[in-house]
């Protein structure tokens, strides 16, 4: 069988890796690179479980093979949303809120909120929900996700959230 040899910029660092040409992304990142952060979920791009930031941008790792990845392109992945000195401001809004049940899912929505945010740093509601809206969550109702973005996109731009009546009652 055949072996592909090249290298991959993970979260800041160059890494080498040899594998498989029908590999996928996720594959390569989990069994290879041991990033079990993305997660395996439907593996026909349906459900946003493995989703990885490429260049800044939200892809379905389950449907990229890994050699398709240039070596020029930055893949992160949410072991490394947090820097050395604590958490990113999203996963602490997710902590904060309760955003994250099971926590399955939670990988794929932070990072694709992530994506967002750098785009976007002040996302109305209905934009969050546009954003996030190939991403599945079995477990919560969806409310407390928006209203952890929210909290985190004021924490990014420096100001205080503070969730109103309504917005706790899941009506905004």
């Amino acid at each position: 069988m055949e072996t592909l040899h090249r290298r991959f910029r993970v979260n800041g660092e160059t890494l080498e890796v040899a594998f498989a040409p029908q590999r996928t992304l996720l594959e390569l990142l989990r069994e290879d690179l041991g990033l079990t952060g993305t997660k395996h979920g439907c593996e026909l791009g349906e459900c946003g479980t493995c989703t990885v930031l490429i260049d800044h941008l939200p892809v379905l790792s389950c449907l990229v093979l890994a050699a398709a990845i240039d070596e020029e392109q930055e893949i992160a992945t949410v072991e490394g949303m947090a820097d050395g000195k604590g958490l990113h401001p999203l996963q602490e809004a997710f902590a904060d809120l309760g955003a994250a049940q099971c926590g399955y899912c939670t990988p794929g929505f932070l990072l694709t909120a992530e994506a967002l945010l750098e785009e976007n740093p002040r996302p109305t509601r209905a934009e969050i929900q546009d954003a996030l809206s190939g991403n599945l969550c079995r477990c919560t109702g969806y409310v407390k996700i928006y209203q952890a973005v929210e909290m985190a996109a004021a924490k990014m731009r420096g100001e205080l959230f503070e969730l109103s009546e309504e917005a706790l009652c899941g009506t905004r």
